[in-house]
């Protein structure tokens, strides 16, 4: 998982893949933590993303960086503890211009049976399950 978060990190900025109905959603985003052993993103309650992973909460990641790629799949399970709130939020000291871990719109959600492969041009797939 070390090694998922740290492509997640380098990149900066990953993608986001929900559905709505039948329409796939993408959107960027940059949160990402490990907490209590699980790979953690962060976004408000108030967000279309949020009422989309509660209907229907698979979901895929994908980013780019260097020539190589990483797609993580999986379930994303909201996380309501403030613990976990309040770790997102510590790595991410400007998100508390908008959001708190004691508010009601802070929302975490961990990828619950993730399988992230990385991929280049140059070199066979890397998949790591967790």
């Amino acid at each position: 998982m070390q090694e998922i978060y740290d492509f997640l990190k380098a990149c900066g900025t990953y993608y986001l893949a929900t559905v709505e109905g039948d329409q796939p959603r993408v959107r960027p985003f940059g949160t990402v933590a490990i907490f209590d052993g699980k790979l953690y993103i962060q976004t408000g309650k108030a967000k279309s993303v949020s009422h989309q992973l509660h209907a229907n909460p698979k979901a895929e990641i994908c980013a780019f960086n260097g020539g190589a790629w990483i797609r993580v799949a999986g379930k994303l399970v909201s996380d309501d503890r403030v613990e976990a709130k309040k770790h997102m939020l510590d790595d991410y000291p400007d998100l508390r211009r908008m959001y708190d871990e004691n508010d009601d719109n802070t929302e975490v959600f961990y990828f619950d049976g993730g399988v992230a492969t990385i991929s280049s041009f140059t070199a066979a797939p890397k998949e790591i399950k967790f």
